[in-house]
């Protein structure tokens, strides 16, 4: 970086750099660090700080385990989901990448990291805000905030002291996004026109801030990537996960106090084992399981997209969408996968599939006749847990008819590792970033780069004038439920109405 800059925030003076044209902001603090008789409480405001505080590296990650899905060692050496800095609970950080300091109202694009609500960081090179700022006219913030059993154990309903425990987390989320109401001019952002996206946990996350009356005001554009929540956790699924967390400390709920006082070190530990203990399900069941934002029907009142589309968020517009073979990364190396004949594809299928296994395994062979079964698998596993859901939503927003909708579908197959992820969960990040270059994941094919600026353009264009069409693209009109057009991000980008129509409406009948 070179040149600083200097800026007046509500807590106090940060200085920051400049890097080839941007000017970048990391780890200024948006909360107080959570740490001592804080810990499971809300986020309380920040300190002010006096003198110039410096915003030139990342903050603190929030604390977790690493490799919490068990991916296999080459894969893991590509995938830089997470950054790479301390874990600690003080985590409550954001990063600021501005295309320029001198007033203007620019479209800020707000990032929710991925990797559910238990793992990952607002540092990871591949959401590195600088290349869309280079893009176009922009201000992206990116931020860390507490994950897991620190930001989620819904203790209210068994023990005293702990209201708020079960949402601490995503509370963190809405104090971020106010610290962007109240500084982002500061930093030549726009506070009347904020766009909420993220990635599969991320997109959990936009989904929960859809519903939360306290986020109402906080943004005006919502993007769901690969990350759709529908049902998350009721207050009777936060108090299991909270009476597991407990049983496996040694301590009765009347004991919860000491939950304040233990090493970070044994609450990670207790995470890890109720972890361990959550059966294979698909991702729709996962967000009641474990470590998710709780339903208390105060600050998260309900859904958030079940049985419908939330009215807070009426008037927000929405982009969502799905990768073609998202679960290539979760289960594609699994040996009931890898191993796959039609003889035994029943076997390795009926858990997620229950009763319907046969039937669904039928219709997906009928439509995709040249798939082999590995494939076949790939295919039902990733439109359980993620397409069908994404669809979901998109239909209950419909149904609202107070803001648009655009589908789409990244299907692009990434050559690395011989091929094997074709187009899998978290490959279309470093397109919509535009950090192609620098993300191994997506290997070196050229036409990688093409597609990156159609892409990162897209999402521009959708946080600029709620529309994500531009001149690099075919017309792109909104989504309905008599045509369902839906973007294919590809080599060749293309709109197609209702794609893997037969297979969507499996999904339609299941009970």
């Amino acid at each position: 970086m070179t040149a600083d800059v200097i800026v007046e925030t509500t807590s106090g003076k940060v200085r920051g750099g400049v890097e080839r044209g941007v000017s970048v902001f990391k780890g200024i603090p948006y909360a107080a660090a959570p740490l001592g008789p804080l810990r499971f409480r809300p986020p309380q405001k920040m300190a002010p700080w006096t003198g110039v505080r410096e915003a030139t590296a990342y903050g603190n990650m929030s604390v977790q385990s690493e490799n919490v899905f068990r991916l296999p060692s080459d894969l893991l050496k590509i995938f830089t989901l997470a950054g790479r800095q301390k874990l600690d609970e003080d985590c409550l950080y954001l990063n600021v990448w501005s295309a320029g300091m001198n007033g203007g109202k620019r479209p800020v694009l707000f990032w929710c990291h991925g990797g559910a609500f238990i793992t990952g960081s607002g540092s990871s090179p591949w959401s590195d805000g600088a290349n869309l700022c280079r893009t176009d006219d922009v201000v992206v913030v990116s931020f860390n905030h507490r994950l897991g059993a620190l930001g989620y154990l819904h203790l209210e309903d068994i023990a005293d002291g702990f209201a708020g425990a079960g949402t601490a987390g995503v509370m963190d989320i809405v104090a971020a996004l106010e610290w962007v109401r109240d500084n982002i001019a500061a930093f030549g952002g726009d506070p009347g026109n904020v766009t909420i996206f993220g990635e599969s946990g991320g997109g959990a996350k936009v989904s929960v801030l859809m519903a939360l009356p306290g986020a109402k005001g906080l943004f005006h554009k919502a993007i769901i990537q690969s990350g759709p929540a529908v049902q998350m956790a009721d207050r009777t699924d936060g108090t299991n996960t909270a009476r597991q967390v407990l049983a496996h400390l040694g301590l009765k709920p009347e004991q919860a106090g000491e939950l304040r006082k233990l090493p970070v070190a044994r609450l990670l530990e207790a995470q890890t084992a109720v972890l361990a203990g959550i059966a294979q399900s698909s991702t729709a069941d996962r967000r009641r399981l474990g470590f998710n934002p709780v339903i208390d029907g105060k600050i998260f009142p309900g859904g958030p997209f079940a049985p419908a589309a939330p009215a807070v968020s009426a008037d927000v517009p929405l982009m969502i969408g799905s990768n073609k073979d998202e679960q290539t990364l979760f289960i594609g190396h699994q040996p009931w996968v890898t191993e796959a004949t039609f003889e035994n594809l029943s076997e390795g299928l009926k858990p997620y599939l229950g009763a319907r296994t046969a039937e669904v395994i039928a219709v997906y062979r009928k439509a995709q006749p040249l798939k082999p079964a590995d494939e076949i698998a790939i295919s039902i596993v990733s439109d359980l847990g993620i397409r069908s859901l994404s669809l979901q939503i998109a239909e209950r927003k419909l149904a609202q008819k107070a803001a648009p909708v655009f589908v789409y579908l990244f299907a692009w197959e990434t050559p690395v590792l011989g091929g094997r992820l074709r187009s899998c969960h978290t490959l279309e990040i470093p397109f919509v970033f535009g950090n192609v270059e620098t993300a191994a994941l997506t290997g070196d094919d050229p036409a990688r780069l093409a597609l990156a600026e159609k892409m990162s353009r897209a999402w521009l264009a959708f946080a600029r004038h709620d529309r994500p069409g531009h001149a690099g693209l075919p017309a792109w009109p909104g989504y309905s439920t008599a045509e369902r057009a839906t973007m294919i991000f590809d080599e060749a980008c293309r709109v197609e109405n209702d794609p893997y129509g037969i297979e969507r409406r499996v999904w339609e009948t299941a009970p």
